[in-house]
């Protein structure tokens, strides 16, 4: 879960816990995460805090996204 008194952005613990469901296997490679509102339900968090997030985990090639399908795990992202 995320800790709202940590020094760390609500965003970059989102994107932290994410990329560990990636890296865990939970998330498979070329599946798609979860949508905006369902992390933004399981976190507990502001959408715009989501969309930080995703971004990140993009940045961070990790996720891509597909204009009008969704964000999916990077293919090369569980390697």
């Amino acid at each position: 879960m995320v800790d709202p008194l940590s020094p760390t952005p609500l965003y970059v613990q989102v994107a932290n816990l994410v990329a560990k469901r990636i890296a865990d296997g939970e998330l498979e490679p070329l599946r798609p995460i979860p949508s905006e509102s369902q992390l933004q339900q399981e976190y507990g968090v502001a959408r715009g805090t989501v969309r930080q997030a995703v971004r990140l985990l993009r940045d961070r090639g990790l996720v891509m996204t597909v204009p009008q399908r969704g964000t999916y795990v990077a293919e090369k992202a569980g390697q």
